[in-house]
């Protein structure tokens, strides 16, 4: 049976606020596991290292502004929000070894999220003179476009920026990873 109007709405948010609760209990048990590794110590902690933004954007950028100097001319060699992304780096990298709990790692890891997707925003103000003179955007645009890439990076991260993902780019990337599943040695143990 198909729903409509305001009803549709409400199922979908009610879905939602349920995916965002199960997305929670999954990701605080990922924390609680982070932290219950004896690894999770500063003295484990390898010296901080970025690639920037990660997911291959910024070696993509660099990328496209040696192939197209027209590209670098008004766009430069790094993407212009990219110091967001290496201070974003830096609070994934010790993935959360200063806070008191799981829920205020989780906590953390959401606050540098919120201020990646805000200091992308930021950096519209900044670009929005050349990119309205070059493009003849208006400033709402520019400021809708930056609003739109920050929304994807914000997604992107919380989405694959968990601990314990195995993903270079992980919350806590400069411990050692608790990877996703046991090690392989565990599992051969287990076989029969």
């Amino acid at each position: 049976m198909a729903t409509s109007g305001s009803a549709g709405v409400l199922a979908d948010s009610n879905l939602d606020a349920a995916q965002s609760k199960m997305h929670q209990a999954w990701e605080l048990a990922q924390h609680e596991r982070l932290r219950r590794r004896e690894t999770f110590r500063q003295d484990h902690l390898q010296p901080f290292a970025s690639d920037g933004c990660s997911g291959g954007l910024s070696a993509l950028w660099t990328q496209l502004s040696r192939w197209l100097p027209a590209f670098r001319t008004i766009h430069d060699d790094h993407p212009p929000w990219e110091s967001c992304c290496i201070a974003h780096d830096r609070a994934y990298h010790t993935g959360g070894l200063e806070e008191p709990s799981a829920q205020a790692s989780f906590d953390a890891r959401l606050r540098a999220d919120q201020v990646l997707r805000d200091c992308v925003i930021e950096t519209a103000s900044q670009r929005a003179a050349a990119l309205e003179a070059h493009y003849g955007l208006r400033h709402e645009q520019v400021e809708q476009l930056y609003a739109l890439i920050a929304d994807l990076m914000y997604r992107s991260v919380r989405l694959g920026g968990a601990p314990c993902t195995g993903l270079p780019w992980r919350w806590g990337y400069g411990l050692p990873d608790c990877g996703l599943l046991p090690p392989p040695s565990s599992l051969l143990n287990h076989q029969h």
